[in-house]
């Protein structure tokens, strides 16, 4: 894929449902960029008026088979996109793609979902290994170490 050289190529991904509807808000703070997009739902992008978009599979801390499946699709979708950010809401394929992002020298940011208004995630505790920029909704989950707090986006 060929790119404007002055823009930066982000690879926006996450689970579908409000993982997904979090990071289309997120999105619009990005100037001077170009997308790609990556979910677990068929349709979703379509319905949200995004592409190019790929379908990765969904997977969980219980499902090993789901993961590795999960892994080689996020590996494809970066392999073809050559992102230079890579930016997720959750849940695990987004851990997933910072961890193989990081691979391939793409900066990466984790938000944190607002639905871990008590505490982190498993994926967002995560996060802080590997992640840039980690990042929480929640002034109170915001610490020194991290994850940083600038805000809601809900």
């Amino acid at each position: 894929m060929k790119r404007n050289a002055e823009k930066l190529h982000v690879l926006a991904i996450s689970s579908g449902g409000g993982h997904w509807e979090q990071l289309m808000l997120v999105l619009e703070s990005f100037e001077n960029a170009t997308f790609a997009y990556a979910n677990t739902i068929e349709g979703l992008a379509e319905k949200s008026g995004v592409s190019p978009a790929y379908i990765v599979t969904d997977c969980n801390r219980d499902s090993m088979m789901q993961n590795v499946r999960c892994a080689l699709d996020v590996l494809r979708v970066i392999r073809k996109e050559r992102p230079d950010i890579i930016i997720s809401t959750g849940a695990a394929p987004g851990i997933i793609a910072l961890a193989l992002g990081k691979l391939f020298g793409a900066k990466t940011i984790w938000l944190d979902s607002v639905a871990n208004s008590e505490k982190l995630s498993l994926s967002g505790k995560l996060a802080g290994k590997i992640a840039d920029l980690w990042l929480t909704q929640w002034s109170h989950l915001a610490s020194d170490r991290g994850p940083k707090y600038f805000g809601s986006v809900l």
